[in-house]
């Protein structure tokens, strides 16, 4: 097919930084086209969590949850420290949602039918092939020929960014900074109905977990760090390993069986090192390296700068690319840049076994340590809180999650207090 289509913006890439910028751009009017490679709904390897700060933004874009078959609410997180201490930590009861587990292939398939809604013309399965950049506008090529004029162009094609190297501006040779694994498995025990985190003493600064979905199934996986013990031809040997060993089979259940679909990936984590912008061109999520540097998380990171490409382009207008670039390389290092910073410098702390085992320890002290512990590792507030003054205020220790009004449904993973032997 070929042809010339002209819109305001144009997205590459239909996950969740690319939808939650379309979404943004098309309900204040601009005239927004998307393409991905892929036809939706299509698998996305990821370990399928969401944080506090991600469901924040997803209710900001309409998703809803009851529309979502495999949503499930989170309550609680149980983490196994390096040295087999099992700790429980409870999100707050009652306000909403803060922890929410979503296979990615529902997740990505809903924002896009959300970005449709919005007015978004989707164009599926089209593939980026080459780009110009010139004064006042960018002129793209797909792979079947299409023409596509834009004034701005939001990239957000991964990682290895077809956008990023059709004008130079990736790192060589860069293959990412963490390695992932995932398998789902069906038939899970009782016990694998909490989200569950290993902090095996091999695997530091890196961890497996557990995360669970309706109907006994639950995405199992590890992330470590490149350049760790292990290095990508050791992954399916390692898995083996981790999922036989007594304390996970057990939870896992004697009886759980692993379904087909057992990936690896890497994750970027280099924000500070990635431009965010070259001109009418911003790079969003994974194309920016933008996932969380300690745990690899990044559907909050890919949304939140989605979303700030989007605002850039708004405030600045169709001819003032360089005002959008500034304030776009603006908002990225307000929003995420600072907390990128400080969590690289707690993953090394986290890389030695005393010192996690210390860090647990001081996040089982009590009832309200266990809690905003968890509350700060799922991202309710930022991760470089205490270093940024401006974002402190009275309510940043008691804000409601997401969802008030529907956080009571799809809901498993509760802990009886009974059960924990905590104080309150």
């Amino acid at each position: 097919m070929s042809g010339m289509i002209e819109t305001d913006v144009l997205v590459v890439g239909g996950g969740p930084a690319g939808t939650a910028a379309a979404i943004e751009l098309a309900r204040n009017g601009r005239d927004v086209t998307l393409i991905d490679k892929s036809s939706f709904p299509r698998d996305k390897c990821c370990g399928d969590g969401l944080t506090t700060d991600a469901l924040r933004l997803l209710e900001d874009l309409g998703l809803e949850p009851t529309a979502v078959k495999d949503w499930n609410n989170i309550m609680n997180v149980v983490i196994h420290s390096p040295n087999g201490d099992i700790i429980e930590l409870p999100l707050p009861k009652g306000q909403g949602q803060y922890a929410a587990i979503v296979p990615r292939m529902e997740l990505d398939d809903h924002l896009l039918e959300l970005a449709k809604k919005a007015g978004v013309t989707v164009l599926t399965p089209v593939k980026f092939q080459h780009l110009s950049q010139l004064d006042n506008h960018v002129e793209v090529t797909t792979h079947d020929e299409r023409r596509i004029m834009a004034r701005y162009v939001i990239a957000a094609d991964g990682m290895w960014s077809s956008v990023r190297k059709s004008i130079g501006a990736g790192i060589d040779s860069y293959r990412g900074d963490w390695h992932a694994f995932r398998q789902y498995f069906a038939k899970t025990g009782p016990q694998a109905q909490h989200l569950r985190i290993w902090f095996e003493p091999d695997l530091l600064p890196g961890y497996m977990w557990l995360f669970p979905l309706p109907g006994q199934r639950a995405n199992v996986g590890f992330g470590i760090l490149r350049g760790s013990k292990y290095e990508i031809g050791d992954l399916g040997k390692l898995w083996i390993d981790l999922i036989e060993r007594p304390h996970i089979r057990d939870v896992i259940g004697i009886n759980a069986i692993a379904e087909d679909n057992r990936k690896a990936w890497p994750i970027p984590t280099r924000l500070t090192d990635l431009v965010p912008s070259v001109g009418r061109i911003h790079f969003v999520g994974d194309a920016i390296g933008a996932a969380d540097p300690m745990t690899g998380e990044g559907i909050a990171q890919a949304l939140r700068t989605g979303r700030s490409s989007a605002q850039a382009i708004l405030r600045s207008g169709a001819l003032n690319s360089s005002k959008a670039e500034k304030i776009y390389t603006n908002q990225v290092t307000s929003e995420i840049g600072y907390d990128h910073r400080f969590a690289r410098g707690l993953q090394s702390l986290l890389q030695y076994q005393k010192s996690t085992e210390i860090a647990l320890r001081l996040a089982d002290s009590n009832q309200w340590t266990r809690q905003n512990f968890a509350r700060w590792m799922f991202e309710d507030y930022p991760r470089a809180l205490v270093l940024t003054p401006s974002r402190w205020n009275r309510q940043m220790f008691g804000l409601a999650g997401a969802f008030r009004q529907k956080s009571k449904q799809k809901t498993t993973g509760e802990i009886s207090p009974i059960l924990t032997g905590k104080d309150s």
